[in-house]
């Protein structure tokens, strides 16, 4: 049964993923494929092999006495290392992942809608959630990403995640190279007027430089 949890909840998220981003380019599906490398790590050890569990069960069982972290519940860790109370399901750090995952699913939605309909015109990806950052799509995938961390912390994710925006800054830097070579001087001005990362949320109107 935690086999299929594993499958059903796997591929329910990288379907989400999916139906939001609709890869058509080698970096389209490079960015979905990390992304869904997580998100199957991730479940594997909420409803698979707990291997972080097992491997701190030693410092577990002496630091919290009689708390059975094999159980669902007490497999947010972060619930108990932090001396949180009640539910974990709606502490302020899950409520809070529950935010950043929604949040980050729309700005993946909105921004990826733009990009496509810039791809099949030609032109320059400049409006919605390009006109506060350069790489609103990347930045939404981080988002969930943390967003679970919050939520469920295990050692594999955790060192999976600087290697996975490490990867989405190599691609960003790969997708710029080529943009720069398409569009020349249109992009480096959008470039030098649109912060890569942060967004902005004031003054963040961006017309297409002619």
């Amino acid at each position: 049964m935690r086999s299929e949890l594993v499958h059903i909840n796997s591929a329910i998220f990288i379907f989400f993923a999916f139906s939001f981003v609709k890869p058509k380019s080698k970096t389209d599906w490079r960015s979905l494929g990390v992304f869904s490398a997580f998100i199957v790590a991730l479940f594997t050890e909420m409803y698979g092999f707990p291997l972080t569990i097992y491997f701190l069960s030693g410092w577990l069982a002496e630091s919290y006495p009689g708390v059975d972290f094999l159980s669902h519940e007490n497999g947010h860790l972060w619930h108990t290392l932090l001396g949180l109370s009640g539910d974990a399901h709606w502490d302020v750090l899950h409520i809070l992942s529950n935010v950043l995952i929604v949040l980050g699913f729309f700005v993946l939605s909105a921004s990826w809608n733009v990009l496509h309909h810039a791809q099949k015109t030609s032109s320059l990806a400049t409006s919605g959630w390009y006109a506060r950052c350069r790489h609103p799509q990347y930045v939404a995938f981080i988002v969930i990403m943390f967003g679970f961390l919050l939520q469920w912390p295990t050692l594999p994710t955790l060192l999976m995640f600087p290697i996975l925006i490490v990867v989405y800054v190599r691609l960003a830097k790969r997708e710029e190279q080529h943009a720069e070579t398409e569009f020349g001087d249109t992009y480096r001005q959008y470039k030098q007027a649109t912060p890569g990362w942060f967004p902005r949320f004031l003054n963040s109107n961006v017309s297409s430089p002619v």
